[in-house]
């Protein structure tokens, strides 16, 4: 096979690969409608590209479209530095998908939702306590509430990032939920599950204050989480 056969194979094959990766984000964003975690153009989602030299570079949803209204080739690359091409800019909340992924080399796709338990909550800056021993499948004995800070502004991603340490999921004071999984099928889940906590908190809270967990129980719980849902060895 000479050089430049192989090399038209290979971008070949990385177009049909960033192609299919377009199609899953906009289907993704779709079932976050569905699924009543967005209304509108609120909200967003991001999956994480390959990049041979690793550098941080992701495909977002575009800034003030409605998924309804996106096709595959509205979502938009944004490279490390913030530069992109096309047509439509990337979502206001680019910064915070493109620090997640510098910040935690698990995420390979992130979800921000306006979904109605989280946020409610959320305007409550509420760190949501060991309730429920679900709370551990995001990774600690809380889900914490990032402080407030302006939509698309860098003092959002920091903010966030504190809060998502050790976690894969929180709370963003008077705003919303942020969720991260290993890929968008993954990410959704979580998400839609982590709305069913809140919703679970919210309506436990009308009875008044429930009974927690302890960190023992926590920490067995933790423990069990380690394997849970992962291939046997």
């Amino acid at each position: 096979m000479s050089e430049h056969r192989g090399r038209c194979i290979h971008e070949e094959a990385g177009w049909q690969a960033a192609n299919a990766l377009r199609a899953e984000l906009l289907a993704t964003l779709r079932a976050m409608s569905d699924a009543r975690l967005n209304v509108g153009s609120a909200g967003n989602a991001s999956v994480r590209l390959p990049d041979a030299a690793g550098r941080t570079r992701l495909l977002v949803s575009p800034s003030g479209l409605p998924a309804e209204r996106c096709t595959p080739h509205d979502m938009v690359v944004v490279e490390a530095d913030g530069t992109y091409a096309g047509a439509l800019a990337p979502s206001s909340e680019w910064k915070l998908h493109r620090d997640l992924y510098a910040a935690f080399p698990a995420a390979g796709a992130v979800l921000h939702a306006h979904s109605p338990f989280a946020t409610t909550l959320a305007c409550q800056r509420i760190e949501i306590p060991p309730f429920h021993y679900m709370i551990a499948r995001f990774g600690g004995s809380t889900v914490r509430c990032a402080t407030y800070a302006t939509f698309g502004t860098q003092a959002l991603s920091d903010a966030t990032v504190a809060a998502l340490h050790e976690r894969s999921a929180c709370l963003l004071a008077n705003h919303g939920m942020v969720v991260y999984g290993r890929d968008l099928a993954h990410a959704l889940a979580l998400a839609i599950e982590f709305e069913t906590l809140c919703e679970q908190y919210w309506r436990t809270l009308q009875l008044g204050a429930p009974v927690l967990l302890s960190s023992t129980e926590m920490a067995a719980v933790i423990d069990r989480f380690r394997w849970y849902g992962k291939p046997r060895s």
